[in-house]
C-alpha cells in the first residue's frame, strides 16, 4: 500500500532540512519511535511501538539512507522490520522532501509499505494503516515544532547574553571549572587600565559579575547534585535539555477515527 502525508515547520527549508536529517534530534518527537543503535551516518536500528486497543506492537528495524539529495532537499529511506512477538513484518521505502511554504516549509512524506503475517490484517479495516500513519505525523509534527520554540528560544537567550557571560555559557565552560573555585571569574576584579588609569566601570562590573556567577555556579551545582540524586538528567550550562521519547499513539484514538471514516464514507455514498 503506499500514502502520502505532509506536515509543516515554522523554519525556511535551508533550517529545516538539516535539522530533519539530524536523526538524534528528530527520533524523539516520533510517537513510539527509539533509536536501539546507530551504525553508521547512514543506517541505525531502530524501534518503534504502536498500541491498538489491547494489542501492542513493536516492531525492531533497521533502517538506511539510500539516497540523499541535500540540495533538492530529497531523501529516500529502507526500513525492514519484525514484530517482537513474531505477528508479521514490514518492509517500507519512505521518500520525504521539504520545500517552501507561507509557514515556513513543508515536508512531504511518501510510503510504500508492504505488511505480511498477522500485521497484515489490522491495516485491512477502515484504512486503519492511514489513519496510524496520519496520527502518528501529526504528532510527530508538534512535538517538532515545540523543539524548534526551544532551538528558537535558547538562541535569542544566547544573543541577549553579555560577551563575557556567554561565554560562560558555552557547553562545558563552567562545568569544567566545578570544584575549581573558579578563579578566573572569582578573582576578576583585577582592572584593566584605560589611557593609563584603572577604569572603575571596568572593575565595578568585573567584581560583580565575578561576584554573581560564583554565587549562580554554587546554586547551578546544588541544583545539579540534587538532580542527580533524584535520577533526572543534569544538562551542562549552554545546552537544550534532552527532548524526552515521544509515547506511542493510543489505539482508542485510531478506532475512533476509522470508524468516522468509515461513517463518513457511507454517508457520502448514500448522498449519491
Amino acid at each position: 500500500m503506499q500514502f502520502t502525508n505532509s506536515f509543516e515547520v515554522s523554519l525556511p527549508p535551508e533550517e529545516a532540512w538539516p535539522l530533519l536529517m539530524d536523526i538524534p534530534a528528530v527520533v524523539p518527537c516520533m510517537p513510539g519511535a527509539e533509536i536501539v543503535e546507530r551504525i553508521d551516518e547512514r543506517s541505525f536500528k531502530g524501534k518503534i511501538s504502536v498500541r491498538l486497543g489491547p494489542v501492542g506492537l513493536v516492531f525492531l528495524c533497521d533502517a538506511s539512507f539510500t539516497d540523499i539529495d541535500d540540495a533538492g532537499r530529497r531523501a529516500t529511506v529502507q526500513a525492514a522490520g519484525a514484530d517482537a512477538k513474531g505477528r508479521g513484518s514490514a518492509q517500507a521505502e519512505i521518500l520525504f522532501h521539504c520545500q517552501p511554504s507561507a509557514t515556513g516549509s513543508k515536508v512531504v512524506i511518501t510510503t510504500d509499505l508492504a505488511l505480511s503475517g498477522a500485521v497484515a490484517q489490522y491495516g485491512r479495516g477502515a484504512g486503519l494503516i492511514q489513519n496510524v500513519a496520519n496520527q502518528i505525523i501529526g504528532q510527530f509534527a508538534r512535538n517538532l515544532e515545540a523543539r524548534i520554540g526551544q532551538i528558537k528560544a535558547h538562541a535569542s537567550a544566547q544573543e541577549d547574553l553579555p560577551q563575557d557571560a556567554a561565554a560562560v555559557a558555552q557547553p562545558g565552560a563552567a562545568w569544567a571549572g566545578a570544584g575549581t573555585g573558579n578563579a578566573q571569574y572569582a578573582g576578576a576584579a583585577s582592572t584593566a587600565p584605560v589611557n593609563g588609569a584603572a577604569d572603575p566601570y571596568t572593575a565595578g562590573y568585573r567584581e560583580g559579575f565575578g561576584a554573581g556567577f560564583t554565587a549562580g555556579h554554587n546554586a547551578g551545582m546544588a541544583a545539579a547534585l540534587a538532580l542527580q540524586r533524584a535520577g533526572r538528567p543534569v544538562v551542562p550550562p549552554g545546552q537544550l535539555p534532552p527532548m524526552a521519547p515521544a509515547r506511542p499513539i493510543g489505539g482508542i484514538s485510531l478506532i475512533f477515527s476509522s470508524l468516522w471514516a468509515s461513517v463518513r464514507g457511507w454517508f457520502s455514498g448514500r448522498a449519491r
